[in-house]
């Protein structure tokens, strides 16, 4: 089992940057692969970086690609997402998630391990 502890939110002006914090509990989280989501209020939950388990390999939502960068620290057994030159459109709820193995696909229902979310709201 993996518990997910998500930090860093909070309330910024447009064109600011944020780090958010993923906490992992659990010796084998290092080999996880990881994840960002966010969801905005009456919108789906929507995919926005990974990370695989060695750090090797990224991907992300294209709207973010340039301006955020996530990162991981298997020693901490902590992910980070830093995200640079916020958007009032980046206003989300933005969660961390994980799952054991990496795909092209990073589709909410394959990830079995959730945090809470953390609230980052961007104004203009």
């Amino acid at each position: 089992q993996v518990q997910l502890v998500e930090s860093g939110g909070g309330l910024v002006q447009a064109g600011g940057s944020l780090r958010l914090s993923c906490a992992a509990s659990g010796r084998t989280f290092s080999t996880y692969t990881a994840s960002w989501f966010r969801q905005a209020p009456g919108k789906e939950r929507e995919f926005v970086a990974e990370i695989s388990w060695s750090g090797g390999n990224t991907k992300y939502l294209d709207s973010v690609k340039g301006r955020f960068t996530i990162s991981r620290d298997n020693a901490k057994n902590t992910v980070y997402l830093q995200m640079n030159s916020l958007k009032p459109e980046d206003t989300a709820t933005y969660y961390c998630a994980a799952r054991t193995y990496w795909s092209s696909t990073p589709y909410p229902k394959e990830f079995p391990f959730w945090g809470q979310g953390t609230q980052v709201t961007v104004s203009s």
